[in-house]
């Protein structure tokens, strides 16, 4: 990984910042609908690969990134979790319409995507997910997003809907919504990240230990770019090792705080 220059970070504009910086669309995945352990069905009127005990009491919501739910290391990771014991949901939040692969194609409508599938929508769709869980018996829920999902995820750590969040790599987030965060709440980013640099997010996480009644901490991974988690290289031995890394911590956290 090459960390990017002075002159590099400079040239990503304030708004293109704002909505998401062209890494978050980066190293797409290959989709499939039958990759993973799981299933998939309907919750809450969104189509929802679903993982591990369906009597578990102890649940967790996982928010893709801009390349939706289909994503096979996404899944992978979702089987992970949910042989620790947890029912493990992950929702179509974006309709059968994620991100093209061909991104830079001149006819597709940057904009226009993000204003439909905007965070605020998936912070709304993701409460009666929630509410289902919930009348399945779930008394405790954990939630992991990942770039568009961390964004998600942020608004919904200022509610008391869920017990405890892991925001990875995520698109911009403001001091407001951190101020507002309820819940115990890790985040974790890349040395390499124009979307949400590791200053910024140490800042957050200085705003989060703050508050002393619950816990919370920022960890920056080394050389890795924005993505890391889920989009990593397999024939990258460093790559694979941080990103499994990044989800030993992400399980670790669930185990901790849903209960």
């Amino acid at each position: 990984f090459l960390t990017p220059s002075a002159s590099d970070v400079h040239q990503i504009s304030g708004e293109e910042r704002k909505t998401s910086s062209s890494q978050c669309f980066e190293n797409p995945p290959n989709l499939s609908s039958t990759c993973g352990a799981g299933r998939v069905e309907e919750l809450a009127g969104l189509k929802t690969y679903v993982t591990g005990p369906s009597d578990s009491k102890r649940a967790v919501l996982l928010i893709a990134d801009v390349f939706g739910y289909e994503a096979p290391k996404l899944r992978k990771l979702a089987d992970k979790v949910a042989s620790a014991g947890f029912l493990v949901v992950v929702p179509d939040f974006l309709y059968g319409d994620p991100f093209p692969m061909d991104f830079s194609n001149p006819n597709f409508d940057r904009e226009a995507w993000m204003k439909i599938h905007s965070m605020d929508k998936g912070c709304e769709d993701a409460k009666p997910v929630i509410s289902a869980l919930k009348s399945k018996g779930v008394s405790a829920i954990g939630a992991a997003g990942f770039c568009w999902g961390g964004k998600v995820l942020v608004k919904l750590a200022g509610t008391e809907d869920i017990q405890a969040a892991v925001i990875l790599h995520p698109g911009p987030m403001t001091e407001d919504e951190i101020e507002a965060v309820k819940i115990p709440t890790a985040i974790l980013g890349a040395e390499i990240d124009h979307s949400s640099p590791p200053e910024e997010l140490k800042k957050f996480g200085e705003i989060m230990s703050a508050k002393t009644e619950f816990e919370s901490y920022v960890k920056i991974f080394p050389s890795v770019s924005h993505g890391w988690s889920v989009r990593y290289d397999d024939d990258n031995e460093f790559a694979v090792k941080s990103a499994e890394e990044a989800q030993e911590d992400t399980l670790n956290w669930f185990l901790k705080h849903v209960k």
